[in-house]
């Protein structure tokens, strides 16, 4: 009996649309994190390591064990952690700038909706109508 409860709730929890959102996000996510990775290693990291003097960041690293004619070399590659990170901090202002303008664009929306729900302002009256107005309130003040 409760399997069948877990898996209605699991069917509808699927077929809701945000899992298809998300499923989107997912796949261009993915396909953004290959273009980041792309952009960090062949243009700031190289750029970066002009800067430090021609080092290329993917290459550092610290031999623990240097490799033998039968077994690998151990190392740890700090480089790559570096390379990871970049990526990250990129990735990160990318998102940034990427929810900032929805953000801008939502409010903006929010903005002219308000505008349109708003009364209107009724117009001034004619400047004769406004000093017969002032007149008659003076008139009231005297009695």
């Amino acid at each position: 009996m409760k399997d069948k409860g877990f898996f209605a709730e699991f069917r509808k929890f699927i077929s809701r649309g945000n899992v298809i959102d998300m499923a989107v996000g997912i796949t261009v996510g993915g396909a953004f994190t290959a273009i980041v990775n792309s952009f960090v290693n062949d243009f700031i990291n190289p750029i970066v390591g002009l800067l430090v003097g021609g080092i290329d960041f993917s290459s550092l690293q610290i031999v623990l064990k240097p490799a033998t004619e039968t077994t690998e070399a151990v190392a740890i590659r700090y480089g790559l952690f570096i390379n990871a990170i970049i990526s990250f901090v990129i990735i990160a202002f990318a998102l940034f700038l990427v929810v900032k303008a929805f953000n801008k664009l939502k409010d903006s929306a929010a903005k002219k909706e308000e505008k349109a729900a708003a009364p209107a302002v009724p117009p001034a009256p004619p400047a004769d109508i406004q000093l017969l107005t002032e007149i008659r309130d003076l008139l009231k003040e005297r009695k």
